[in-house]
């Protein structure tokens, strides 16, 4: 035998040694990531995440658009360790895909080891029906800032995702919410789209989501659309066209934003039903005192209440444990004590702290004298 054949052979011995000592995949995964850094790549992220591999996909993409023309991208060989080329998956993170930020018009193929994947400031218009068939075992799913419409998306492009617990699609040009949503969401960010309507339905199932964000849309009605989602914690819904609160709040909410809407009225022991209720938010509003019951707001759970900018002419009756009272910008022009204590003595007071009444019609040397003994506690109080 020549003995260039024999050094060759002896060569790729010792390197099939050395590699049996480690995973292929791996080793292949490694050596495409250093030659794609090499060429051009300087993204550096340090993972937090455990890595986890999972079988092979194959995925097509779609072809860019007439109007704005670009190549296609040519389909990958389904291997389960391969990256997109327009992505990066760090090879010490393995179950993370980077696609942020690249002026990307299509969502490359994801890898069915994937759980958290980074979409999120490019320049994406649709999702096709099966874009993440594969990628089952996503759990974080970041597709905000994009230009996604509600008409360009596939009819069930999250039903197979049965462990998805995060999903962002904040800044975006929906029209309506995703649906069917999977189970297993815990936080849904759909704020800053075009959404207008929310039917009673939409958020059904979800018992395991514990924050909604809507706000910065169109929403004029939500119906009932909160009251089954039993471990809600906080729900985002102001700056949008509300003109009454939503029906049944969860038991289980404990924070709610809705200012800057067009509410004027408060249906009674409205907020009774959520006794672990602590902030509420409704600054920027239309509510008048005809539109609220005398125990509206008297809650012994909530600790900050916001009504400031409406068109309250009374101090609203409020709870003794309430710690922080926003008023400003209203039409009040009396300081009634009895809004805050119904007895006043040494045993009985409010738990209040900050009380800003700036911006309505009180006169200073309105303030009727038992109030320091009544609002003791009180370390800011504007007037």
């Amino acid at each position: 035998m020549p003995r260039a054949t024999t050094l060759i052979l002896m060569l790729a011995g010792l390197c099939c040694s050395s590699l049996g000592q480690y995973n292929e995949e791996e080793d292949l995964a490694w050596l495409q990531y250093y030659l794609r850094q090499s060429r051009a790549s300087s993204y550096n992220y340090v993972p937090y995440y455990e890595e986890e591999e999972s079988p092979a996909y194959a995925y097509s993409y779609p072809s860019a658009t007439d109007a704005e023309p670009e190549p296609e991208p040519q389909p990958q060989q389904a291997v389960p360790w391969r990256c997109p080329q327009e992505c990066d998956c760090p090879p010490n993170f393995s179950s993370a895909m980077y696609c942020d930020t690249r002026g990307l018009r299509y969502l490359p193929f994801v890898p069915s080891r994937m759980k958290y994947v980074y979409f999120q400031n490019n320049l994406v218009s649709s999702i096709q029906e099966g874009a993440f068939d594969n990628a089952t075992e996503l759990e974080w799913l970041a597709l905000h800032n994009n230009q996604i419409g509600s008409e360009r998306m596939g009819k069930r492009v999250f039903g197979k995702l049965k462990r998805l617990e995060r999903l962002y699609m904040n800044n975006n040009n929906l029209t309506r919410l995703p649906s069917p949503l999977p189970r297993s969401l815990r936080e849904l960010h759909l704020s800053y789209n075009h959404i207008s309507k929310v039917p009673s339905n939409a958020l059904e199932g979800l018992e395991n989501l514990t924050a909604l964000y809507l706000s910065h849309n169109f929403i004029f009605e939500m119906g009932a659309s909160l009251k089954g989602l039993s471990s809600l914690i906080l729900a985002d819904l102001s700056y949008n066209n509300l003109r009454k609160v939503p029906d049944g709040l969860p038991a289980s909410l404990e924070q709610l934003y809705l200012e800057y809407n067009y509410i004027d009225a408060i249906p009674d022991d409205y907020f009774q039903v959520s006794p672990r209720l602590l902030y509420v938010r409704m600054s920027h509003n239309g509510l008048t005192n005809q539109g609220l019951s005398s125990n509206t707001f008297n809650s012994s759970s909530i600790l900050e209440l916001d009504l400031s900018y409406n068109r309250l002419q009374k101090i609203p009756r409020v709870n003794t444990n309430l710690e922080n009272l926003y008023l400003q910008g209203n039409q009040i022009n009396e300081f009634s004590i009895s809004s805050f204590c119904s007895v006043v003595d040494v045993m009985n007071y409010s738990r209040l702290q900050v009380l800003r009444l700036d911006g309505n019609a009180i006169k200073r040397n309105a303030v009727p004298p038992d109030a320091p003994l009544c609002l003791r506690r009180a370390t800011v109080i504007e007037i």
